[in-house]
């Protein structure tokens, strides 16, 4: 029986021979699972051997086994040592080649800032709230009684058609006008009224130079007693010097909106020729800037206003047509290509 021990001694020494001189004579750290798996995986060599102890004599096995255990933890500490080599010959290359020269410039990080339409609004805001105005938002997904019919727009009125609306069911839309909002406002209650109320609105037009199918709006109202004609204007005109400059001058020309009455357009002095008539102007020496009138009597009825109580003034102005005007572009949609050569410059 001692020949079966020491054919397993034999054996032994040879399986540690070649672990040793395969895992010295290896290159990669890759390779080193390999050889683990070849000599002391489920089907390795030293498992192999392990399964041959029953041709030795019981006596004998306590120290084949020793032996075994032995050879397994040689390999194993061979393989952690070498292991550990390669590791550290990986990171001295890795740190010989990503190693930093403080001596170096800093890379410059390129600076973000606010877009033309943000500027101008946030220019809007601070004229009205030092005027005692308070900013309210509402929401872009509208009923229709408030876009429209609260607006004195009923079903089959052709300023429904004007609008272009994007319909999401018969009573549900994308709004059209952030007027919907001073509806909100009104039915609360509380009076007297004095708000603007910027946001997205969305219309079914194809896009051009001056045309989007989403843009921005800011609506104003004011409601309370005594409120006329004189106090839109002088509202409108200190907006307007406040915006474009001390110089500008206002004209109101006679209109029709259906929730306003009477109703005006407002013009401006054209701030890039001071009213003289040029190519920006079209010659006129005057440029168009907003909507504005006295607050329907029927609209602050249905909001349950009394008209013969209160009254108020309201306007409406396209965010997007005064920065157009401010900065002098001549194209709407460069404020939405996110061309970062164009918006820079702002």
């Amino acid at each position: 029986m001692k020949k079966g021990k020491d054919d397993m001694e034999n054996k032994l020494k040879k399986i540690l021979e070649n672990a040793m001189a395969q895992i010295e004579l290896s290159e990669q750290l890759d390779k080193l699972g390999d050889i683990k798996v070849s000599f002391l995986g489920k089907k390795g060599e030293l498992t192999s051997l392990l399964k041959s102890m029953k041709e030795i004599a019981p006596e004998d096995r306590p120290k084949a086994g020793q032996m075994v255990n032995e050879a397994r933890a040689k390999i194993e500490e061979t393989l952690t040592t070498k292991r550990k080599e390669f590791e550290q010959a990986m990171l001295e290359e890795k740190l010989a080649s990503e190693k930093i020269d403080v001596t170096l410039p800093g890379k410059k990080l390129a600076e973000g800032h606010r877009h033309p339409n943000t500027i101008t609004l946030e220019e809007v805001e601070d004229i009205f709230i030092g005027m005692g105005y308070k900013v309210v938002e509402g929401p872009e997904i509208e009923k229709d009684y408030y876009n429209f019919e609260a607006l004195n727009i009923p079903d089959n009125h052709p300023a429904k058609d004007e609008q272009d609306t994007f319909y999401i069911t018969k009573d549900i839309l994308l709004r059209t006008q952030t007027s919907s909002v001073q509806v909100h406002e009104m039915e609360k209650g509380k009076l007297p009224i004095r708000m603007i109320a910027p946001g997205r609105v969305f219309r079914s037009d194809e896009v051009d130079a001056t045309h989007s199918p989403t843009f921005h709006q800011i609506e104003g109202l004011v409601i309370d007693k005594g409120i006329t004609f004189a106090d839109l204007k002088g509202t409108l005109q200190e907006f307007a010097k406040r915006l474009f400059g001390e110089d500008t001058k206002v004209k109101f020309r006679p209109h029709h909106f259906q929730f306003t009455e009477p109703s005006a357009e407002m013009d401006v002095s054209c701030f890039k020729c001071g009213g003289k008539g040029c190519r920006f102007c079209k010659g006129s020496g005057w440029v168009e800037i907003l909507g504005c009138g006295m607050v329907h009597p029927h609209v602050l009825e249905m909001s349950g206003i009394n008209p013969e109580e209160y009254t108020g003034f309201a306007f409406g102005v396209g965010l997007e047509r005064i920065a157009l005007f401010k900065y002098e572009i001549d194209d709407m949609r460069l404020l939405y290509e996110n061309d970062t050569r164009f918006l820079k410059q702002f």
